[in-house]
């Protein structure tokens, strides 16, 4: 006989167990009906995080029309990131000599990201998790906008996309 099928879960995600055992777990009980769902518990990315290397940059900088000085000062700049994460709240805060940003947000809750220090535009903007991955799409006049951040050891990489253009930064804890 088919156990009684659990209360349903509250949250959009999915019961948390080890990673091990979520495996072992999902696999037992496909057999039952596929009606119980497990994953890993999401990455932690509070700390401070400091610049280490960046590739694209400039092309990135490109497809979203910032000036030339602006350009040429900011591959120069070693920003630093704060990330503060409360279950599915986050901030970050990204410091440099030349300018600062701040964004905050709930995963899958779209939001209107004011980007003023970067290339100045508005758009609405989602964040969501994609394994231990945080992956933002920004809507706006710019096609195929937006980013992703994730945690390899110590270190934190964030993809940035716009148009055809990819650029990539590393950071490192500190």
């Amino acid at each position: 006989p088919r156990p009684p099928r659990p209360a349903a879960n509250p949250s959009p995600f999915p019961i948390y167990r080890e990673s091990g055992e979520a495996d072992l777990h999902a696999q037992q009980l496909s057999s039952l009906g596929g009606w119980c769902r497990f994953a890993r518990m999401p990455a932690d990315f509070s700390g401070t995080w400091n610049f280490v290397s960046s590739d694209n940059f400039e092309g990135y900088m490109l497809a979203l029309g910032i000036d030339f000085a602006t350009r040429k000062i900011a591959k120069m700049l070693r920003p630093q990131k704060v990330i503060q994460q409360e279950g599915d709240s986050f901030s970050i805060r990204t410091t440099s000599t030349f300018r600062n940003y701040f964004v905050q947000f709930k995963i899958g809750e779209e939001f209107e990201e004011d980007n003023k220090g970067l290339d100045n535009r508005k758009c609405k903007s989602v964040v969501t998790w994609d394994g231990d991955k945080l992956v933002c799409v920004q809507k706006g006049e710019k096609k195929n906008r937006g980013w992703s951040h994730w945690i390899e050891g110590d270190e934190l990489y964030l993809e940035l996309r716009c148009e055809d253009q990819v650029s990539r930064q590393v950071f490192k804890r500190a």
